[in-house]
């Protein structure tokens, strides 16, 4: 038996909600497929830092590298400053856990929840490889004369060699494995960023014409990417882009999927700690409720699994997720589903 260190972080809001039925999931795979899943549980989020002043402690972040994967809930207080919690807990685990990676599954279940006219699932199938160290996030930049008329405020993008080529070299990697389409897609603003992605695009060319020749190079401005993710989204098999660009259209990937409520995504360093979590934020209306969708977190469990190996597990917990969107679930949208949170859970479970 296999036996894995998991650590838990439920977070703020419905967090701990729907990280309770993505563990009910995990837990069933568990015993189905003979793993031992040990989970730890971290109390980090809002309510801690309103509590104690303590947002992500380095004692509580050297525990966290002990672990293979954490499974996290939601960060966001409506109490907590916006960009407390997130620059001290999310922005720092990814970055002093280099988890360059950030790995966003595009994928319709149902044509009854997307969006978009005439597109099924056979439409809708893609992967975000967005770069999650560098560029706009890394918070480089400064103000020159704050508060007064004559204020400037820089932001500054950060682009390394060492930080495009490993994430390139994943998607490149990623894309072979996935054996879909095998065409990599750089998404950028070449005609405009003309620093930044001069380094990205002769990067690409350069990695993919040495060692992927069998990959085909795509390219796509931003702008243009978000149109061709409306009108023809089957146009793509994976995508690899900058942080900045990576985290915009990711929301609008989630929503052609059908929603936040199914949308899962890994923060990926691949050799270490890796951080798995639904993308919606901790909807703190929702809180106790058990009204929140809780399969974009069982779907991060997905993903987990997948992350350490688990194959075949993964595979049976995305397939009970399909089942029971297609068969059980009324809407993604909280409250609407037709089923409490904790049923949903039940029933993916049993579904394996």
């Amino acid at each position: 038996m296999k036996s894995y260190n998991l650590a838990v972080l439920g977070g703020d809001g419905t967090g701990p909600e729907v990280v309770r039925e993505a563990v009910k999931v995990l837990d069933a795979a568990a015993k189905k497929f003979d793993l031992k899943l040990n989970y730890t549980d971290y109390d980090i989020g809002g309510d801690r830092y309103l509590r104690t002043g303590e947002v992500l402690p380095d004692s509580v972040l050297a525990e966290l590298r002990k672990f293979p994967a954490i499974l996290l809930g939601a960060i966001g207080h409506p109490e907590v400053k916006p960009g407390i919690l997130e620059k001290g807990i999310l922005l720092r685990a990814r970055f002093e856990l280099e988890q360059y990676i950030n790995l966003r599954p595009v994928k319709l279940y149902d044509e009854r929840f997307c969006p978009l006219k005439d597109k099924k699932p056979e439409h809708i199938d893609f992967v975000v490889v967005r770069e999650n160290n560098e560029g706009l996030y890394t918070g480089a930049g400064g103000f020159v004369f704050k508060g007064t008329a004559n204020e400037v405020a820089l932001q500054e993008s950060v682009n390394t060699r060492r930080g495009v080529e490993r994430c390139l070299r994943f998607a490149f990697d990623f894309t072979r494995k996935r054996n879909k389409d095998k065409k990599l897609t750089l998404c950028g603003k070449t005609n405009v960023l003309t620093y930044a992605f001069d380094l990205w695009e002769r990067a690409f060319h350069e990695v993919g014409q040495q060692d992927y020749a069998d990959i085909k190079l795509d390219y796509a401005h931003v702008d243009a990417t978000t149109m061709w993710f409306i009108k023809n989204p089957e146009w793509f098999d994976v995508i690899v882009t900058d942080n900045m660009f990576g985290d915009i259209i990711t929301d609008l990937g989630a929503m052609v999927q059908g929603g936040m409520g199914i949308a899962a995504g890994g923060n990926i360093n691949p050799q270490g700690t890796s951080m798995f979590e639904p993308i919606g934020g901790s909807a703190p209306k929702y809180t106790g409720k058990g009204v929140i969708n809780p399969l974009a977190a069982i779907c991060a469990g997905q993903m987990l699994l997948d992350f350490l190996g688990e194959t075949s597990a993964a595979k049976a917990i995305e397939n009970a997720v399909i089942k029971i969107t297609r068969e059980k679930i009324k809407s993604l949208a909280a409250g609407k589903m037709g089923y409490t949170t904790s049923q949903v859970g039940d029933m993916v479970a049993s579904a394996l």
